[in-house]
């Protein structure tokens, strides 16, 4: 019954997968164009792409975290992202907004470090399904269940296929509109609503299955 009341009448957005730390996140000059900050930065000024560094952290934090559940390779990830990006700024012709360029990127990269850890599990086949999952030795017995919530809820994630994953972390977890999601995925608007009703309904069923909770 615990499951029914949390996935009924649906799910309950932003989904609650992990706790959003703050950065301190510096607020751009609104004076300042993006495309300003871009081509200073493709002339080397460095405090320029700091700036925009600053401005999707916080976006890219989360969309990884989202798509990798908490783990040692999320800085990792994080910092590739930026690496690629300032790289690749130089051909970014701004076709699509830059946030929802990067956060393609986080995404592309996140589902590289998904296939990465796929192949070491194939390596180690026994080891545990979930090594990074946090547990708290010594918690009161309502934040216990809330912990086992949360740790069912990202389970049933992990286990959605790559596309329908990327799907639910932006649509869900990170509370992208549908136009946003297909723009960022690249996708059509219809994919991204039957990825989006699919994994849905492959999360109502495991949560409404697991640990007598049905």
């Amino acid at each position: 019954m615990y499951a029914k009341a949390l996935i009924a009448p649906q799910l309950s957005y932003p989904l609650p997968l992990f706790t959003r730390q703050a950065r301190g996140v510096r607020a751009v000059d609104s004076r300042i164009t993006e495309r300003e900050w871009i081509d200073a930065t493709l002339e080397g000024d460095e405090h320029a792409f700091r700036r925009i560094v600053d401005s999707y952290i916080d976006e890219v934090s989360r969309t990884v975290t989202g798509m990798l559940g908490p783990c040692p390779e999320i800085d990792d990830v994080v910092q590739e992202v930026f690496i690629k990006l300032h790289r690749s700024l130089a051909s970014f012709r701004g076709e699509a907004s830059l946030k929802t360029y990067v956060v393609r990127m986080a995404i592309n990269k996140s589902l590289d470090a998904l296939r990465k850890r796929k192949r070491a599990r194939w390596m180690q086949p026994f080891s545990p399904e979930d090594p990074w999952e946090p547990v708290a030795d010594d918690v009161a017995d309502s934040g216990l269940a809330n912990q086992e919530r949360h740790a069912s809820l990202r389970r049933a994630v992990n286990r959605l296929p790559e596309g329908q994953r990327a799907v639910v972390v932006l649509r869900l977890i990170e509370d992208y509109s549908t136009e946003e999601t297909a723009r960022i995925l690249d996708i059509p608007y219809g994919t991204v609503l039957s990825r989006l009703k699919r994994g849905v309904e492959k999360l109502k069923k495991e949560l409404g299955t697991t640990s007598g909770w049905a």
